[in-house]
């Protein structure tokens, strides 16, 4: 049966698994981790490691599958990395020594007809690259401090790439960062030791991370003595199959003086034919590719898990320091309300000047004969004269304003001595300006809560001065005035005694009577109420909202993975999909090409 097209490709693997290794990427990319969270350090070198594999070698090796192959020398100091690659080119192409440019500008020897792959950015594309024999100066403007010194060989198999890798152990960190990166970004890794040092706990640690991602390794055992190669390669061949490198080949080579700076080639003679054969035979290369390759995507099944864990940690973490912030300032609004109506103010200054307002000679010796005479004689007082209620304002404002600064001052020092107990905390706020982390209120806060308090005071004047309108509580109103009228309202908001002991709870208590039955004479007992209700619930909403800002600047020091109530813009369980996106392309990919 024919058909008048002919049927489309099956997909290849690798275009399979392109778009979602590079979304996995993107995600991996965005992913910040700044928060000291429990195991937020060892989150941060794997998240930068696998950013480095993802753009060193799973993007490059999934867009061409045919590209040559990279051979990555690597191993502990002394261990002969240099003249092992010296003498499987047959030249001096890369320096040994500890102090070799190599550390920053590690050699990549390759082929004549692989020159153009290696110097495009399809391979450890963050590297610079370099052709001549002297590496750039990283104290030179604009010089890269790391990079790639590319070497052609004819002698070098097309189609296969040697890298001679800084130390894995060296003493300098930036050395073994570049190290593991140029590892990740291997199809094949030569793990190079001597007889003497091939049970070292560092290049072991190494070897379990390939073993863990799948990379293809070859071992070199170099400088065995006379007489103990049986006995050493049977020591390593036991290492080996307990990492899980069994079959990995084991490649000797016997401790003898160096010809013209090289290994014999008797010596290097099998792993050159070995290396020559997966250069020369398409099948063999496929091998090695496909299995780092489908090795290291099968790692990210663990290793993407263990970055969502870490992102969730960190989202937790900042939850935590949220709650922290906002507890201590609710706890310091909760008890400002409670003194702004528990009679606290209705003492010293606002109570003199009260008293001044009303006259007191014969009023509080008079208070026994009952409210309601007191009242009447108030009424009759204000009647023939305004009372001077400026002064009872001011006196009011004063001390409303104090409160309102104590409780930014308190709920402060209690937001940043609950941070500092946290890891997390203490190190955002080592991190901060001084002027963030400091205790103190900034300069002009207390500016603004005069303003504030100003701002409320007006407002309720206007109250005062709409409920006027009726002719009931005209004649009354005009004797007290708008001032003085506002100024009692005022009283009547912060009256009651509860945090108030003894006589001064009296006073208080007989003064919010008193304010209370001034204001009814004038606007009826219903009215002062939600007169009242209005002005408190204003001045509330009010410092709740100057609070607020005072919280939202500490805020500001967090990274803001989270918005306040919302989710974070990039999660676990989006990296988690992610990661399961990659495993199901790559077994739609497998079964397409079967």
């Amino acid at each position: 049966m024919s058909t008048s097209a002919a049927a489309a490709p099956a997909p290849s693997p690798s275009s399979a698994l392109l778009e979602p290794v590079e979304r996995l990427r993107e995600l991996v990319g965005g992913l910040e981790l700044p928060l000291d969270a429990a195991g937020s350090d060892r989150a941060r070198t794997e998240r930068d490691q696998l950013l480095a594999q993802l753009d060193d070698y799973l993007l490059p090796r999934l867009r061409r599958l045919d590209a040559p192959l990279l051979a990555v020398v690597g191993g502990s100091t002394g261990a002969g990395k240099s003249t092992l690659v010296n003498s499987l080119v047959g030249a001096h192409v890369t320096t040994s020594g500890v102090l070799r440019p190599t550390t920053r500008y590690p050699v990549l020897v390759h082929s004549p007809a692989d020159a153009a792959h290696f110097l495009s950015d399809a391979v450890l594309p963050g590297l610079a690259r370099t052709t001549g024999a002297e590496v750039p100066d990283p104290s030179h403007p604009g010089s890269a401090a790391k990079g790639l010194r590319l070497v052609e060989a004819a002698d070098q198999p097309a189609g296969l790439a040697l890298l001679d890798a800084p130390d894995v152990d060296s003493v300098v960190e930036a050395n073994r960062d570049l190290a593991v990166q140029l590892l990740g970004a291997a199809d094949l890794w030569l793990f190079t030791t001597t007889a003497a040092r091939y049970a070292d706990a560092v290049p072991w640690e190494v070897l379990r991370t390939a073993t863990e991602r799948g990379t293809a390794v070859a071992v070199v055992l170099d400088r065995i003595p006379p007489g103990a190669l049986t006995e050493v390669r049977a020591d390593l061949s036991r290492m080996l199959a307990e990492a899980g490198l069994k079959s990995a080949p084991l490649f000797t080579v016997a401790e003898s003086p160096l010809e013209g700076g090289l290994l014999p080639a008797q010596q290097t003679a099998p792993l050159r034919r070995w290396l020559a054969g997966i250069s020369a035979d398409a099948r063999s290369r496929d091998v090695v590719v496909r299995r780092t390759l489908s090795g290291a995507l099968a790692s990210l099944a663990t290793r993407v898990p263990r970055l969502a864990d870490a992102a969730d940690a960190q989202d937790a973490e900042e939850r935590s320091l949220r709650a922290d912030l906002h507890g201590a300032y609710a706890d310091a609004t909760d008890g400002l309300q409670d003194h702004l109506s528990d009679g606290t103010l209705l003492r010293g200054e606002v109570l003199a000047r009260w008293q001044e307002f009303v006259g007191t000679g014969e009023l509080f010796a008079s208070l026994q004969a009952g409210v309601g005479r007191v009242r009447d004689r108030i009424t009759a007082a204000v009647r023939r004269k305004a009372p001077p209620a400026d002064r009872l304002g001011e006196a009011l404002a004063t001390g409303v304003a104090a409160l309102v600064v104590d409780a930014a001052g308190r709920a402060r020092q209690s937001a940043l001595l609950r941070w500092r107990a946290r890891p997390s905390g203490a190190a955002l706020l080592a991190a901060a300006p001084a002027a963030a982390s400091d205790p103190q209120l900034r300069p002009d806060f207390t500016a603004d809560v005069e303003r504030l308090v100003r701002d409320w005071q007006q407002h309720v004047l206007d109250l005062v001065r709409a409920q006027g309108e009726g002719k009931r509580s005209r004649a009354l109103l005009y004797s007290l005035g708008v001032s003085g009228a506002g100024a009692v309202l005022m009283l009547v908001v912060f009256a009651a005694s509860a945090g108030l002991t003894g006589a001064e709870a009296g006073i208080a208590a007989l003064t919010a009577a008193l304010a209370q039955r001034v204001l009814e004479a004038a606007f009826g007992d219903q009215a002062v109420r939600t007169l009242a209700a209005a002005a408190r619930a204003d001045l509330v909403a009010r410092v709740e909202d100057l609070l607020a800002r005072e919280e939202e600047s500490l805020a500001r020091l967090l990274p803001r993975r989270l918005a306040a109530g919302e989710e974070p813009a990039l999660s676990g369980s989006q990296l988690r999909q992610a990661a399961a996106e990659v495993v199901r392309a790559g077994d739609v990919g497998r079964g397409s090409a079967a």
